[in-house]
């Protein structure tokens, strides 16, 4: 062995090679010790690898090319942070919100694609000639008593369907303006428009969205529900549509079924009830521009404000879209309609009824649209004996007098709201008087007074200096009032309110108003039954406030300035007093029936405490009205026969001449029946007189028509009294006083419900006067009336915006 190493392999004392003799598996060498495999090392062998397919195993096994993960125990000896656990959690709950956020929105693309293709095969596209033959019954009007006051049907051109070629061009431009400008090129509905109406509702705003497909769709399922299943069902079938038809053929069917207004149904009767006998061919862009103004809302056909606004709309659109130049555009003016003529020979004041039938019908949701594809009998609440009487007075004491003087008549049944009579005007076809127009109330605004009056503590022998003239000092400036009645002051200086009301003394209600406020006397003639809004010949008009929304001036207190009203509303704020302080919606329609006789709407009262939420004091402060008011009737020498009546006269005078009067009034009641009466003309405020050339006054003309009227509304009834007031507050008069001084001063500083015009009382009239301003607004008819005389809101009259005292 070299020194220092180890024996050579092989060689005599070193190792022996492997398999080598003497080594492992191996003979021993020659003299070498006998081999015992137990003890010697094991070697490892090479993995074998199959070649052949293995026999199949049980499910339980695994394979033997499956790599486990290894598992290292010491991985999980210490526990995870509080801040690592929640991390993990976090890891969970985002991937289960991913994956259930995939799912949802996998579903939300694939539904509507299957559930549309679903609809598409399940809907029916309607056929114009079934649509058509489908519209237009009549509609039945009836009395209370069930006799027939009218049927309103349209005529049966629009049973005549015009084909595509027949229509112009120029109702084509309109059309697309006014509906649907993407129709020839959309697939049945336009995307865009339905987002757009969408965001145009989620800001509380009104705008359909459908295009004239899916209008006709609608007309002729005669589906209108606001719901997203009609929606959906719609815009199927009008893509269905069409695929199915030509554009030509969707336009015509629309044309032929689509509702104008008027009752016309279809594109021909609907020229002919708006224009007479222009032929379909030769309309103009102007005239056609109207139609399809129309087809929004066609139950608003006959306001001229809202037919001008939806006019100059498409004209405007037909200009964007470049179907008619600038100069056409410029040089149109928009067409008038026909007057509308009734085709059942209702004629007169009766006209005006049915108008507002068919305007409370469109209220109820069964406008003439619907109506007529039903044919609906509507049976109205007026009784023929009244409604006769009401005719009847109106002609008798107004017939002889001069032919440019107006009037209405409305009563109503104080325990219902029901309305008994209506007359509107003698001619049907001209404006309606009663619901149409706004008036200074004058003095039949003062209940309104005492209202506010026994709200605030005051009572009907509460006193006042009831001496006239009175001044009142108000914003630095001098405002005399004068009483048109009493001149000889013999209330005195402590005059009883009642008293007061029965001789309509306008310095006791003018200084009662200044004490106690405007907005309290506002509140109470809209608790009564005035409306705090309406819309008057197509212009909404807010009530009893000032032009800045706020309070109204003081002149509100004896029935002038913003104390405009409509007759209507007067007796149905009359009757408010009758029914002892219960107010009903007034209404023309008790219910409608179907063809089957089936009611299909019935009228619900609507009604409330108007005065005070305790029912006994909301009755007393209506009985002390009532009091306070049967005395006027005797005193006016209009009572009724032969029963107890309670009301209030009221003029208006001219801006610019006291001495005459531009509105005349009579409101009064029993306990049965309500009434208003207004007599004025159409230029506003031009003096009425009468055949002798005497000026009206409430407790003329109004007064003899409302006393008329009554008398034989109520004959054969029996009479009914009034009940007992309780006694509210200072009820009783106090001891009477005598004095001689007849002019005194009231001073209010600061007043901000009255401007700073002075008011200089005519020693050759006795009467007020007002000065006028060097500007003044035109006078334009009716709305005159209802326009202050002058732009600066810091100059005050009496009574408000440059009217003078009223009686």
């Amino acid at each position: 062995m070299p020194p220092g190493g180890r024996p050579p392999v092989g060689g005599p004392g070193g190792p022996r090679r492997p398999g080598g003799p003497g080594g492992p598996g191996g003979p021993a060498g020659p003299g070498g010790p006998q081999r015992r495999p137990g003890e010697e090392p094991t070697d490892l062998l090479p993995p074998v690898y199959q070649t052949t397919p293995r026999e199949p195993e049980l499910l339980t096994h695994r394979e033997d090319e499956v790599e486990l993960e290894p598992f290292y125990d010491d991985e999980y000896d210490e526990e995870l942070t509080e801040e690592e656990a929640r991390a993990v959690r976090r890891k969970k709950v985002w991937r289960r919100v991913r994956r259930t956020t995939y799912v949802a929105l996998g579903l939300m693309l694939l539904a509507p694609v299957v559930a549309f293709a679903i609809a598409y095969q399940v809907v029916e596209v309607p056929n114009p000639e079934a649509v058509a033959a489908d519209q237009g019954k009549a509609i039945t009007i009836l009395y209370a008593d069930g006799t027939e006051m009218t049927k309103y049907a349209p005529g049966d051109a629009n049973r005549t369907l015009v084909k595509y070629e027949d229509l112009p061009q120029t109702l084509k431009d309109a059309v697309f303006a006014a509906e649907d400008p993407t129709f020839m090129t959309n697939v049945g509905f336009d995307l865009t428009a339905i987002a757009r109406a969408g965001w145009y509702q989620l800001k509380g705003e009104q705008s359909g969205g459908s295009g004239l497909t899916q209008q006709y769709v609608k007309e002729a399922t005669d589906q209108a529900d606001m719901t997203l299943t009609r929606k959906f069902t719609e815009a199927v079938t009008a893509y269905k549509m069409s695929q199915q038809q030509d554009k030509p053929d969707i336009l015509t069917a629309y044309l032929n079924t689509i509702y104008f207004g008027r009752g016309g149904y279809g594109i021909k009767t609907a020229v002919k009830a708006y224009f007479g006998d222009v032929q379909l061919k030769d309309l103009t862009h102007t005239q056609a521009a109207l139609l399809a103004g129309m087809i929004q809302n066609p139950g608003r056909s006959e306001q001229p404000a809202y037919r001008e606004e939806r006019w100059n709309y498409v004209m405007d659109q037909m200009l964007k879209h470049g179907w008619i130049d600038q100069a056409y555009r410029g040089s149109a003016e928009m067409p008038v309609p026909l007057e509308q003529t009734d085709q059942s020979g209702l004629s007169g004041p009766r006209l005006h009824i049915r108008d507002q039938v068919i305007q409370e019908m469109d209220r109820v949701e069964w406008d003439v649209e619907k109506a007529q594809k039903v044919g609906v009998t509507v049976h109205t609440t007026i009784e023929p004996p009244k409604q006769l009487a009401a005719e009847e007075a109106v002609r008798d004491i107004m017939g002889p007098q001069p032919p440019e003087l107006r009037s209405s008549l409305t009563a109503i049944d104080p325990q219902t709201g029901a309305v008994r009579a209506y007359y509107a005007g003698a001619d049907g076809t001209g404006l309606d008087y009663a619901t149409n127009t706004l008036q200074e109330a004058g003095s039949s605004f003062k209940p309104f007074d005492l209202v506010a009056a026994l709200k605030a503590g005051k009572g009907l022998g509460t006193t006042y200096d009831g001496r006239s003239p009175k001044t009142f000092k108000l914003g630095g400036t001098n405002i005399t009032i004068r009483n048109a009645s009493d001149t000889g002051n013999t209330c005195g200086e402590e005059c009883p309110i009642r008293e007061a009301m029965r001789m309509s003394l306008n310095t006791v209600f003018y200084e009662m108003v200044i004490e106690i406020g405007t907005q309290p006397v506002a509140d109470a003639a809209h608790a009564a039954g005035i409306p705090k809004s309406v819309e008057v010949q197509g212009v909404k008009k807010d009530l009893l406030v000032n032009e800045n929304g706020g309070a109204p001036n003081v002149g509100i207190a004896i029935g002038g300035g913003e104390a405009q009203v409509r007759p209507f509303d007067m007796a149905s704020a009359y009757a408010t007093f009758a029914a002892r302080g219960v107010y009903h919606e007034p209404f023309f329609i008790s219910k409608i029936t179907n063809a089957e006789g089936k009611a299909v709407y019935q009228h619900v009262d609507v009604s409330r405490q108007a005065f005070d939420p305790d029912p006994q004091k909301n009755q007393d402060i209506a009985d002390n009205v009532t009091e306070s008011l049967k005395p006027v009737l005797t005193y006016s020498k209009i009572p009724c026969a032969g029963r107890e009546c309670a009301g209030k006269t009221g003029t208006h005078e001219l801006p610019d001449d006291a001495s005459q009067n531009s509105k005349a009034w009579m409101v009064g009641y029993t306990p049965s029946l309500s009434a208003s009466v207004w007599v004025g003309r159409d230029e506003g405020n031009v003096a009425l007189r009468d055949a002798q050339g005497r000026p009206v006054f409430g407790g003329g003309l109004p007064g003899q028509v409302w006393k008329r009227f009554m008398d034989k509304a109520l004959e054969g009834t029996p009479a009914e009294p009034f009940p007992k007031p309780r006694k509210l507050n200072q009820f009783d008069n106090p001891t009477k006083t005598t004095t001689t001084t007849t002019t005194t001063t009231t001073t209010k500083k600061n007043d901000d419900d009255n401007n700073n015009r002075t008011t200089t009382t005519q020693p050759t009239t006795g009467r007020t006067t007002t000065t006028k301003p060097t500007t003044t607004r035109p006078c334009v008819g009716l709305a005159c009336p209802t326009q202050p005389t002058t732009s600066d809101e810091n100059e005050p009259d009496p009574i408000g915006n440059g009217s003078p005292p009223t009686r």
